[in-house]
C-alpha cells in the first residue's frame, strides 16, 4: 500500500510525520511529495524512500495512493500561504486514499469538536492512525 506524506513551506511537519512513521513501523515504504523543493528535501532526509516536488507530481501520486497523510489543510485551496493548490486540494479529495489529516488551525480552518493539543501530539497520533491503517490492509 501507498502511504503518501504532502507537506509544503518548510517541510517541517512532514519531516516530523516521516520521522515518527519510521520509527514505528521502519518498514513502512513512505513516498512524500512536497509543494516546493525545500519541504521535499527535508522529508527525504527524514527517512522516505522517495519523493517529489510540485502540483503536477502531487496530483499524480494521489491517484494510486493507499492512505494520505498531511496536515488538514491540503483539502482547502490556497491553504499555506497559497502553496496548496486548487488543482492539489481537488487531487487529494477525490483520491480514494484514506487520508489521516492533521487538524492545524493556521489555513484558515477551524474543525469544532477538536481540542487544541500540542503538534507533537498530533504527529503521533497521525502517525500511529496511519501504522495501523497500513497494517489493515493488504501489501
Amino acid at each position: 500500500m501507498k502511504v503518501l506524506v504532502i507537506d509544503g513551506q518548510g517541510g517541517g511537519v512532514g519531516r516530523a510525520l516521516v520521522t515518527e512513521l519510521k520509527r514505528l513501523r521502519p518498514s513502512l515504504a513512505l513516498t512524500v511529495a512536497g509543494t516546493n523543493a525545500t519541504a521535499t528535501a527535508a522529508m527525504l532526509r527524514a527517512g522516505a524512500e522517495q519523493g517529489a516536488t510540485g502540483e503536477s507530481a502531487i496530483r499524480y501520486q494521489c491517484r494510486d495512493a493507499g492512505i494520505i497523510v498531511g496536515v488538514v489543510g491540503i483539502l482547502h485551496a490556497n491553504a499555506m500561504l497559497g502553496e496548496i493548490s486548487p488543482a492539489i486540494a481537488l487531487a487529494v479529495s477525490l483520491s480514494g486514499a484514506h487520508k489521516v489529516l492533521i487538524p492545524l488551525e493556521r489555513c484558515g480552518l477551524s474543525l469544532a469538536g477538536v481540542a487544541r493539543q500540542p503538534l507533537e501530539a498530533l504527529i503521533a497520533d497521525a502517525a500511529s492512525k496511519t501504522v495501523a491503517l497500513a497494517e489493515e490492509a493488504p501489501l
